[in-house]
């Protein structure tokens, strides 16, 4: 009997559609940039979906990051979900949008190619993918990075002319509007100024000023709460005198754009009587000098110390979850919550632990806190005065510390304040009866 054999044709599968994603940059935030930007989105989003074998990613964007610097986020996110496998093909407006630097972008460029990642760039019409691909690239990179140098010359050239005709370059200055060259005072601002420079004067720290003008409604510059950074900065400000002093940092290079403080690489430019003073200059100087003063009176004796402490990075709070600091307080260094210390009681209820006590428990525990940082990872400072050491080994150990007594927190001047109070009063009385 004779056999049939028949061929059984497979049935067609569907190609697997292609993984398309666009990116997008500004490197500015102004309004028509970002307008700029949302158009791009909307145009990739519809032309991707729209194309036929194509399935959509998604369009990563960044606003005002410069194409130099590889430390864009969307940029980066694109990069990881390419090696995740989720995409295939990216397009983009043009090389100087993908990237400025030839370092970046080739790396980029590269690294996608070697997972078989096409990148599309409309403007020059390449596919990375193609044979002559990486050598239209590398030329054209090359004239976009010079297209940035040129562009950072430019800039430099201009804000060197203005500072040389003692114009001011940082427009956002709390209790100032920049406008016809000039600052002109806004009131309501410079009365803050100028509460933060009494308040200093009279003897308040930096983070009870700052806490102080949150809890009174007042914002920064920017909208913000008040931090000690603000204050810091706003009790250092030359330009509240009336005067300026230009160029007081610059930009290591136009790849980096690192900022970097000016201690004689370039010149620096005083000009005097620019604008309306908000502050004194004596008052200014007054101030510099109490800055002085304090960073002094908890200065250590000994210059080559390397300001860290046996305990810094190790006391963590178990209420807040933030790091302890090292505090010195009229009763002698304490470690305290960072929360806590900015922020109050409110915010933190933990509580400030004596610097002795902590070097004792510690060395009850370890021996020796010379070697703590080798044998402890983490001291969790709990509520009912308990700390928790970790140790490397990944075993715990819980000890409880005892608060100071009365006597134990009184120092020696206060003893002395305390009875020549008495002596005072009682002096008062006697001449009352008298």
């Amino acid at each position: 009997m004779a056999r049939t054999i028949e061929q059984v044709p497979f049935p067609e599968q569907a190609p697997r559609p292609k993984c398309v994603a666009a990116y997008a940059r500004v490197s500015s935030g102004k309004d028509a940039m970002l307008h700029s930007l949302s158009a791009q989105v909307s145009c990739y989003s519809e032309m991707i979906q729209k194309h036929k074998g194509w399935q959509y990613v998604g369009v990563y964007a960044d606003e005002a990051k410069t194409g130099t610097k590889d430390s864009r986020e969307d940029f980066q996110r694109l990069l990881d979900d390419c090696r995740a496998g989720k995409v295939d093909m990216v397009i983009t407006k043009s090389i100087s949008r993908f990237a400025r630097n030839t370092v970046t972008l080739l790396s980029a460029v590269r690294e996608l190619k070697a997972i078989e990642v096409d990148i599309f760039f409309e403007e020059q019409n390449i596919h990375t993918l193609s044979a002559d691909g990486e050598l239209m690239m590398t030329i054209l990179a090359g004239y976009a990075e010079e297209e940035s140098r040129s562009t950072s010359d430019n800039m430099k050239w201009r804000i060197k002319k203005n500072f040389e005709e003692g114009k001011p370059w940082d427009g956002t200055i709390l209790g100032y509007r920049y406008k016809n060259g000039t600052y002109i005072i806004e009131p309501e601002e410079a009365e803050t100024v100028r509460r933060i420079f009494r308040e200093y004067l009279s003897g308040r720290g930096i983070i009870a000023i700052a806490n102080d003008l949150s809890r009174n409604g007042l914002v920064t510059r920017y909208g913000n709460a008040w931090h000690k950074n603000g204050v810091a900065d706003i009790l250092r400000n030359y330009t509240y005198t009336g005067n300026l002093l230009l160029q007081k940092t610059y930009r290591e290079n136009f790849l980096t754009k690192k900022t970097l403080v000016n201690d004689g690489q370039l010149p620096k430019y005083h000009a005097e009587g620019t604008h309306e003073a908000i502050i004194s200059m004596a008052d200014f100087e007054a101030v510099q000098a109490e800055i002085k003063k304090r960073a002094a009176r908890f200065a250590p004796a000994d210059k080559t110390y390397t300001n860290r402490y046996p305990f810094s990075g190790l006391i963590v709070c178990g209420i807040c979850g933030k790091n302890y600091r090292r505090k010195v307080t009229h009763t002698g260094p304490v470690w305290i919550c960072s929360t806590y210390n900015q922020k109050g009681k409110a915010c933190c209820a933990s509580k400030q632990i004596p610097e002795n006590t902590l070097i004792a428990v510690a060395e009850e525990v370890t021996g020796s806190i010379e070697t703590i940082h080798g044998k402890i990872t983490a001291i969790r400072a709990m509520n009912d005065n308990e700390l928790v050491f970790c140790f490397t080994d990944g075993t715990e150990t819980v000890k409880r510390w005892q608060d100071r007594s009365r006597t134990e927190s009184w120092t020696a001047d206060m003893k002395a304040a305390a009875a020549q109070k008495t002596r005072d009063n009682h002096r008062k009385k006697m001449d009352t009866t008298i």
